[in-house]
């Protein structure tokens, strides 16, 4: 048997690959499930590469509100992601942590790289930005995914209800107004994020009053 080269042409017969989005709320465990993926796969000898983008760390790696973490590769806009997988002598698997932030034409390299050469994507992000609307390279995830699944980590607004969005809070007023990306909830930013119903997003109540 030939050893197979990063993209080689999948034989006849082999496996397809998949291409999977994980969606939801900050503190719904995307991050914590993206490490866990990477560990399970590894442990199986499969050859995988982590990616991320604008992580709460600040770094080129991926971390979860609960402490666990992993050095990652940091995806910027201009980076070709197949070019990226061409560069490694074999990868099984991609795992794509805060892929919401990505561009439209990265995920279309995704899928590529799962139609024409076998390699599973594992995509982890948020599906809307502070404004309720879709992130554009969600969006497409959404479209072109084999497989989509809402994260059951249940996530509460301060109301007690189901928190479905992501309010951004700047001097404790929700804003609606700005750029689409934006990092808080790090160091002595400005900006922080707190994940609201339905209801009291659409008022902007972060329930701060009695």
């Amino acid at each position: 048997m030939t050893e197979l080269s990063a993209l080689s042409a999948v034989p006849v017969g082999s496996r397809d690959g998949v291409l999977r989005f994980y969606f939801g709320p900050m503190d719904c465990g995307k991050s914590t499930l993206a490490l866990q993926m990477n560990y399970n796969h590894r442990r199986q000898g499969r050859r995988g590469l982590v990616l991320t983008k604008h992580d709460r760390s600040g770094g080129p790696q991926v971390t979860s509100r609960i402490g666990l973490g992993s050095e990652a590769i940091e995806v910027v806009d201009d980076l070709d992601l197949v070019a990226l997988v061409r560069e490694h002598e074999r990868i099984d698997y991609v795992i794509c942590d805060e892929a919401c932030f990505y561009t439209v034409a990265q995920i279309e390299q995704l899928a590529d790289l799962t139609d024409h050469f076998g390699v599973d994507v594992y995509a982890f992000g948020l599906a809307s930005d502070f404004r309720s609307q879709m992130f554009p390279a969600a969006q497409r995830l959404f479209e072109l995914a084999d497989e989509i699944s809402r994260l059951q980590v249940e996530v509460l607004c301060w109301c007690g209800r189901p928190g479905r969005l992501n309010a951004r809070v700047v001097g404790d007023r929700l804003v609606r107004t700005g750029e689409q990306v934006m990092i808080g909830d790090t160091g002595d930013a400005p900006v922080r994020y707190q994940v609201l119903c339905r209801r009291h997003h659409r008022a902007g109540d972060l329930g701060l009053t009695g």
